[in-house]
């Protein structure tokens, strides 16, 4: 069955993001998303908003996959589609577009976990290597942050997570607090390439273990902005890039903190990351550093890989359906969703 040609039709509706891919195989032949702008003006993602834009877009971003991917629907072999984790409202508009044109053209539906499928991203064939099993998954968003150990494409353990705000929230919220515009993490990220990031010292949450904890360190920045503006009303204009170099430069210490203890843990050697702030240039460059520095392989996805993506799903339905792991018709969307592997 692995080397024939399965058309397998990809949908991801867990926040703010509509999307939409084709896979042949383990081949990427269309890749769509639609983001929605109307969450800009309010600082963070409305869900209710975010509902209401699915239902608007789902069906011309899979209209344009299949016609991107010159494929009629007709040849497609299953449909897999975003579970959960994610916003219930979100996740709703895409599970019930998947059952019903699953149930329409009488071909497989399969389950997705969002999580699973930023690590499993790494096994979309591009001519890239690929990451060897065992190995350490760090996956970083907006809504997660853990540390995951992948033993196969379905047997992960969660090593290490956050306790409370995930590490692109706090990016956001960090933003937030300088008067950025959301999403405020890529701006951080550009502005701290012109900084200093050893500007501004903000403490590193103490966390047992290989869990994390943000909360803290937004607080920190929250008061040290309130007693700096004080003192000097243009204080945020005049020190953007320090201020951002230095935020940044304390968010990637803790993850590499953590990471580090993780591989010292094992023994594995062998980094992948995803999620959105995978995008970050920091971590990029981090990653590259710990290589020469520490001996380790890392395997950094794409940038179109790394925030929330159809194509990732798509290559998780592909690895189902190889396993004939298929979903039933009254399959329920799940907000909180443990990957397979890591929970009974």
């Amino acid at each position: 069955m692995a080397n024939e040609k399965k058309y397998i039709l990809a949908i991801e509706s867990s926040c703010d993001d509509t999307s939409a891919a084709v896979l042949c195989n383990n081949k990427v032949l269309s890749n769509i998303v639609a983001s929605q702008k109307v969450h800009q003006e309010y600082g963070g993602v409305v869900p209710e908003l975010a509902s209401r834009a699915h239902q608007q877009n789902i069906v011309p971003v899979v209209h344009q996959a299949l016609t991107i991917a010159n494929i009629d629907k007709k040849q497609l072999a299953a449909i897999a589609f975003t579970r959960g984790p994610g916003l219930m409202g979100s996740l709703l508009v895409g599970t019930s577009f998947a059952k019903s044109l699953a149930l329409g053209l009488d071909i497989p539906l399969i389950e997705v976990n969002h999580m699973q499928a930023h690590i499993l991203a790494h096994f979309i064939d591009e001519g890239r290597s690929m990451p060897r099993f065992p190995f350490l998954a760090m996956t970083i968003s907006g809504g997660h942050t853990q540390i995951v150990l992948v033993k196969n494409y379905f047997d992960l353990e969660v090593l290490g997570e956050t306790l409370d705000d995930a590490v692109g929230e706090a990016f956001d919220k960090s933003a937030k607090l300088l008067g950025l515009p959301y999403p405020g993490g890529p701006l951080v990220d550009k502005y701290a390439q012109q900084g200093n990031e050893k500007a501004f010292p903000f403490p590193k949450p103490k966390v047992d273990g290989l869990n994390f904890s943000f909360s803290g360190l937004k607080t920190s920045i929250l008061y040290f902005l309130q007693k700096e503006t004080k003192k000097n009303g243009a204080f945020v204009d005049e020190n953007i890039a320090d201020i951002c170099a230095s935020i940044q430069y304390t968010i990637l210490e803790i993850l590499m903190d953590k990471l580090k203890m993780a591989v010292d843990q094992t023994g594995i050697k062998q980094i992948a990351i995803g999620g959105g702030v995978a995008a970050n240039s920091g971590i990029r460059q981090r990653l590259k550093d710990a290589e020469a520095n520490l001996g380790l392989k890392t395997f950094i996805p794409k940038f179109e890989y790394c925030t929330d993506n159809a194509a990732m799903i798509g290559i998780v339905g592909y690895l189902k359906y190889l396993e004939g792991d298929f979903s039933a018709q009254n399959i329920a969307a799940k907000a909180r969703y443990a990957m397979s592997g890591t929970n009974p």
